[in-house]
């Protein structure tokens, strides 16, 4: 019987529940753009990630609401949390979609929103993130010729947006259009980037 039930334990120990070990392979990152209802797209249509979520981030006040977030009280920025499988997409794939789809030289906000809450950041999860980020942001300095504004902080707690923010430019896409547009998004990106 106690040959039976240390053969079970190790079963049970030695190959973990389906899933489980699939989702130690999948990575996280997290970005900040301005305003994360235009951040989602651009990384959703990729393959190789798995979920994208709107959320708060590098503040001191705790389950911020929208409303603390975006007057600016908290000390968290808009931001998207990224799940990705490394064996499909590098994290360096996802900061080069990162980098064309904000305004890096931009110290004070994005496009039309303004304020610490709205600033570019990128959050590294670990060391290897970190020097990436930062080689790549040289990258981008070198390119444009001009200073990146774009701070590379160590991931803080990440505290999702309400449910109404996630997705919105696919639930709302005719107020998520005006607001691009109106926002001047796409005009300033190509300006940028050419």
């Amino acid at each position: 019987m106690r040959n039976i039930l240390s053969l079970f334990l190790l079963i049970i120990f030695t190959f973990p529940a389906y899933g489980e070990n699939k989702m130690t392979e999948y990575k996280k990152a997290t970005f900040a753009g301005g305003c994360f209802w235009c951040m989602e797209k651009p990384f959703d249509k990729l393959d190789g990630v798995l979920s994208t979520t709107s959320g708060y981030i590098g503040g001191h006040v705790k389950n911020p609401t929208y409303e603390q977030v975006s007057s600016g009280v908290t000390g968290h920025i808009e931001s998207l949390q990224v799940i990705y499988d490394p064996k499909k997409i590098t994290y360096k794939e996802l900061l080069d979609v990162y980098w064309v789809n904000i305004d890096p030289i931009d110290a004070r906000g994005q496009f039309c929103d303004k304020g610490e809450q709205y600033t570019s950041a990128i959050f590294y999860h670990d060391k290897e993130q970190e020097k990436e980020a930062s080689l790549s942001k040289e990258a981008v300095e070198k390119d444009l010729g001009l200073n990146v504004a774009t701070n590379l902080r160590p991931a803080e707690i990440f505290y999702p947006a309400e449910d109404y923010h996630q997705n919105y430019y696919q639930k709302n896409p005719i107020r998520y259009k005006y607001y691009r547009n109106g926002c001047g998004r796409d005009r300033r990106l190509k300006e940028i980037w050419k």
